[in-house]
């Protein structure tokens, strides 16, 4: 499995477009909301799925209940997937199978199987494992500064 660099994962960020979140919640103290709702605002069309809220509206967006409920013409580029790493597997599966657009198989924070991530790169995906997109944009785009993170200024003022 290639590494994965800032260079990458800038790639990754500037060049997608439409985004799958698999397993967002329309809470909004849950992080895979507060990750879609990020996404959204930054101008990613966020495709939500899950099966419990389907036919909901999520970030102005129809809840689908499966991967395989996205017309091909919504061109997905990436899945981000919100599910237990061993549920993961069946996720990209199904992403394999009918999102024939997909770029990148992106699993969150805490997220990783190994064995789906060689089957998508297998079929030419990018793969990125135990990531955050809304961290690592903030975090390549120079966001984290907003918030007082990674300045690189040491103060001692209150």
């Amino acid at each position: 499995m290639p590494q994965v660099t800032d260079t990458l994962l800038l790639q990754v960020l500037t060049t997608t477009r439409v985004v799958a979140v698999v397993g967002v919640s329309p809470n909004p103290v849950r992080p895979s909301y507060f990750v879609a709702r990020y996404l959204a605002l930054k101008g990613f069309a966020v495709i939500p799925v899950n099966p419990g809220h389907a036919g909901e509206t999520l970030f102005g967006a129809t809840v689908r209940a499966r991967l395989a409920d996205i017309p091909p013409e919504e061109r997905v580029d990436m899945v981000d997937i919100f599910r237990r790493s061993d549920q993961a597997g069946a996720v990209v599966d199904e992403a394999l199978a009918h999102l024939p657009h997909l770029r990148t198989v992106w699993m969150q924070i805490g997220v990783e199987n190994p064995e789906a991530a060689a089957r998508a790169e297998a079929r030419g995906m990018t793969v990125i494992m135990n990531r955050c997109p809304k961290i690592e944009y903030q975090r390549l785009f120079g966001e984290l500064r907003m918030g007082g993170f990674a300045t690189g200024l040491i103060s001692s003022r209150l």
